[in-house]
């Protein structure tokens, strides 16, 4: 099983080697601090706080790589949450040391931060002091920005209090599968549950799980509002608008787009309705439910693969990106940066982690299904999105931004489909499997998502209104809009109100439309690459080697898509038109 398990010791040989780098960053952040109140002296000297700086981030990167990684491995040993406690502990404490910075930076008067901006010396660091500087509105006090650095473990504790319940402490019990078998009901097993061609299983898992969440709704409300206080809190405190505008801020990225996105989805809920009535029609279900919504369409076509098996077909699937890109993937099983492995106490989902001197990790829980291998590409597509970016970039500007963190993941996804499809010309039944399997994606990344950052977007409008974000009132709040997304053709089971307090990315601060909006970009970017115009390909590394070098947008036009306007989202959304209408053809072929 060592292939399904990541090699952290690539990371750290040991603890005493992590021991040794935690103790260091003390260090680091005093080095730092030295350069408090010098900043405006001389451009080498802007240069030598800002170099002391990233060494700092770097290595507080490293430390905390390492024992957030350790800790998802099996969130139930005391050790390795110890540790993560400690170094979140730690940096807290460590922050004051580095919240002088920015409102120094912005002390500097204009004249001479426009010379310090034309030194040789800070050519290279010019466009981040310039970004930087775009936040002077927002940047508060040294005395405020020490004070929010210290609280900042504390105000991740609606975060930590929800994993801590979510991952740990709540167990769901066990379904009788229609075999006779008693299997354990939990984050990596219901989603399978969910695709069980027995709806009575399908309706037992669904309610099991949301007993569960039920019980706790409580609990999960002061969580959930916990956090979205601290998001509406903190914009308030930095002057902006909103938390949406503070949000979004980082990325320089319009409240429009986000705005927009909502609207162009609301436009096309028709098209996701008739996919609804399709899904009832084949599945001869006059009562369509939420739990019938990943119900297989052809259960004779399920298929599984092994971890290997899916392994293999990603890389041939991939195989567009060309054959730098296929040498540099195989790293992620010969470095083994892939932990797959189900265990109990893993860390529920999926995600790329890492840091800029560590492999592009990934973690999962592999259980041989088709989504499994969809999930495999996807993270696959993060880490290699990282891996390019880390090994092309400057430190400084590795980390490319949030906006487009769901575009290359996405992008693998279609192309895994499309090669699928490919590998199966005449096979009618499998064929209208994979164009489900399609428009659900597209169902769950595009429209669902946009549901999600709805919702996001009036919890936090409420919040900021003052009024008070129980569980009555988030549920009632999330079962009217899952019921305009999902019309009047689908009899919406009442414990879907409670959907909300069981989403991890609700705590993450406007993320979710980022897949939304990257799934439009990759729709694109994919169609391009799969007309095997070399020029496309070249745009595409570009994109995923540019890491933080120009503006987000910027970086989005040069590799041939303009998320600025809303042409990206309705195209993708008219390919989803075409989807369901192929799957209808499909259908056709094989009944």
């Amino acid at each position: 099983m060592d292939n399904m398990h990541w090699d952290l010791e690539a990371l750290y040989t040991d603890t005493a080697a992590w021991e040794k780098d935690f103790a260091l960053l003390k260090e680091k952040a005093e080095n730092f601090a030295a350069y408090k109140g010098r900043l405006a002296e001389a451009p080498a000297v802007l240069k030598a706080a800002i170099e002391a700086s990233d060494e700092f981030d770097r290595l507080a990167e490293k430390v905390y790589s390492f024992a957030h990684l350790r800790s998802d491995e099996n969130t139930s040993i005391g050790s390795n949450r110890a540790r993560v406690d400690r170094v979140t502990t730690l940096l807290s404490q460590l922050s004051p040391l580095e919240a002088w910075f920015s409102p120094e930076l912005m002390a500097i008067p204009d004249d001479r931060m426009q010379e310090l901006l034309n030194a040789p010396e800070l050519a290279f660091y010019k466009r981040s002091l310039e970004e930087l500087l775009r936040e002077k509105p927002h940047i508060l006090t040294e005395a405020e920005e020490r004070l929010i650095g210290k609280l900042g473990d504390v105000m991740g504790t609606g975060d930590e209090a929800f994993s801590t319940l979510n991952d740990t402490d709540i167990e769901f019990g066990k379904i009788r599968t229609a075999d006779g078998k008693l299997t354990t009901l939990d984050h990596g097993t219901y989603h399978r549950f969910m695709e069980d061609p027995d709806r009575n299983i399908r309706k037992k898992a669904f309610k099991k799980l949301y007993r569960q969440y039920r019980a706790h709704r409580n609990t999960l409300a002061c969580t959930l509002d916990g956090t979205v206080k601290r998001h509406t809190v903190m914009a308030e405190i930095r002057h902006y608008s909103g938390a949406l505008e503070a949000s979004l801020s980082n990325d320089n990225i319009p409240v429009a787009i986000y705005e927009n996105l909502i609207a162009a989805v609301r436009n096309n809920l028709p098209a996701l309705h008739e996919y609804f009535d399709l899904r009832a029609e084949v599945l001869n279900i006059s009562d369509l439910n939420m739990y019938d919504l990943y119900a297989p369409l052809l259960p004779d076509c399920r298929r599984e693969y092994s971890f290997a098996e899916g392994s293999r077909m990603i890389r041939e699937a991939l195989s567009p990106l060309g054959g730098d890109y296929a040498e540099l993937l195989k790293k992620a099983w010969s470095e083994r940066w892939i932990d797959g492995i189900c265990r109990k106490g893993k860390r529920s989902g999926a995600y790329s982690g890492g840091c800029y001197d560590s492999y592009p990790y990934v973690l999962m829980s592999y259980d041989n299904t088709l989504n499994d291998v969809f999930t495999l590409a996807h993270e696959l597509g993060h880490s290699m999105h990282s891996y390019f970016s880390r090994h092309t970039q400057h430190y400084h500007y590795a980390d490319y931004a949030i906006f487009v963190a769901e575009v290359a993941s996405t992008c693998n996804e279609l192309l895994l489909s499309e090669y699928l499809l490919r590998q199966n010309p005449g096979d009618h039944a499998f064929r209208a499997y994979l164009y489900a399997h399609q428009a659900d994606e597209i169902r769950a990344t595009i429209y669902r998502q946009t549901m999600f950052a709805e919702f996001e977007k009036l919890i936090h409008e409420d919040a900021a209104a003052g009024i008070p974000l129980t569980a009555d009132h988030l549920s009632e709040k999330y079962y009217a809009l899952n019921a305009a997304y999902h019309g009047k053709n689908i009899s919406a089971d009442r414990d879907i109100e409670l959907e909300w307090s069981r989403i991890p990315h609700f705590y993450y601060n406007f993320y979710v439309y980022k897949y939304a909006t990257g799934m439009s970009a990759a729709l694109q970017l994919a169609q391009g690459l799969l007309s095997g115009d070399p020029e496309r390909q070249k745009a595409y590394l570009g994109f995923l080697k540019a890491g933080d070098s120009k503006d987000v947008l910027d970086i989005m036009r040069d590799a041939g898509v303009d998320l600025a306007t809303p042409a990206p989202v309705n195209a993708a959304l008219k390919f989803f038109r075409e989807t369901v209408q192929n799957l209808r053809h499909e259908l056709s072929l094989c009944r």
